[in-house]
């Protein structure tokens, strides 16, 4: 059975960084396009930022492009969230997802293209 488990979140001041990781089991890896969403209180799961394990390909959304770096080291079958200049517009509970297609940066950030999804880290940035 395919599982991904989110670690590496917690309580930074503004400014500060943070490396989320994102640890797949159960599925070929090269097969899938793994993404990073937040969510926020009472806001929508918001996709910002995918990669391709297969060819690399990435994307990030405008809020978090030249701030976070998305990186996947296929061996360990773990992409990493690195997050630097944290923001406290930045705090959310973060979830990777495992979709079996080869996205681009129109889709990667649709729900529905995705099949596995992690249970979850938080992330407060404090002001």
């Amino acid at each position: 059975e395919a599982q991904l488990v989110e670690s590496g979140g917690g309580l930074v001041q503004t400014g500060g960084s943070l490396r989320l990781s994102c640890a797949a089991s159960g599925l070929v890896f090269d097969d899938y396009s793994i993404g990073w969403f937040r969510q926020a209180p009472g806001k929508e799961r918001e996709g910002i930022s995918y990669i391709s394990p297969f060819d690399g390909n990435t994307a990030y959304a405008d809020s978090v492009k030249g701030r976070f770096t998305i990186s996947s080291d296929n061996a360990e079958h773990t992409v990493y969230l690195q997050m630097n200049n944290l923001k406290p517009e930045d705090t959310a509970i973060y979830y990777c997802g495992a979709a079996e297609a080869v996205l681009d940066s129109f889709d990667y950030d649709r729900h529905d293209e995705y099949d596995y999804w992690g249970q979850g880290t938080q992330v407060t940035v404090s002001s």
